[in-house]
């Protein structure tokens, strides 16, 4: 009992202690939302009510059938295909992934990655999930960007989905590929042809410990050349479901 007196009292001061220091960064460092540009308030994070309220929920995680999967079904065999949002190019909310892809906004891109996970956690079409596995990133791109977008949206995914254990060495990048943005679909396909491949011991210690169905995760679908590149690699070994933050319609 006086355990549980002691842990309840350090929570308090630990929520005290991170209000206080919200409130402090709040107060020297003017916060603006992702989307509008607006000033947030105390408490608000990364969007402001408004644009929470509008972003453009794709609603996938609600359904088997759904673009993801249309967009991925002629190119590889997928259990599940899901995004957090419709990616329109002359959409203020592009600026979620740009801001965090291209501007370093680790904490944004973490903070939908949880929204995104939520979802999935509520859908019920995610629930045999065992692990989640980012895309993977050309080391040079890494070291230019500091991170692996992928690699972030997929911790935040599996800490949602109940703390699943995330895999970012199971696929690997063997060369160096040109960014994807500008090219059309048959260009997007040569583009990854043979950009990856699959780490069979990594794939063997999964499949030792009972995972079964991966989830794969990227920033943003297209035409799914990408995505579509790493399912076939996996599939032989596991089921696997997609999730991204963007579907490009």
């Amino acid at each position: 009992m006086k355990g549980k007196i002691l842990n309840r009292l350090w929570c308090r001061i630990g929520c005290g202690l991170r209000l206080s220091l919200v409130g402090l960064r709040d107060l020297f460092f003017v916060r603006e939302c992702a989307v509008c540009g607006a000033k947030l308030d105390s408490g608000e994070r990364h969007l402001c009510p408004g644009c929470m309220d509008d972003i453009p929920l794709t609603y996938f995680w609600n359904y088997s059938e759904n673009g993801a999967m249309e967009t991925l079904g002629g190119r590889c065999h997928v259990y599940n295909a899901a995004a957090l949002f419709f990616y329109r190019h002359d959409s203020r909310y592009c600026e979620i992934v740009r801001q965090f892809k291209y501007g370093g906004d680790t904490a944004l891109g973490l903070w939908s990655a949880h929204l995104l996970g939520d979802y999935l956690a509520a859908g019920g079409l995610f629930a045999g999930v065992q692990a989640v596995v980012p895309v993977p990133l050309h080391w040079r791109k890494r070291w230019k960007r500091g991170f692996n977008q992928a690699e972030v949206i997929a911790r935040g995914i599996a800490e949602s989905l109940g703390n699943l254990p995330v895999s970012p060495y199971l696929l690997r990048r063997l060369r160096y590929t040109s960014t994807q943005t500008r090219k059309r679909a048959e260009q997007r396909a040569s583009n990854v042809s043979g950009a990856f491949a699959l780490n069979v011991r990594e794939a063997e210690r999964l499949m030792a410990v009972g995972v079964r169905h991966v989830l794969l995760v990227d920033d943003v679908v297209t035409t799914g050349a990408t995505l579509a590149a790493c399912v076939r690699l996996l599939e032989p070994c596991f089921t696997v479901s997609v999730a991204t933050l963007g579907f490009v319609e």
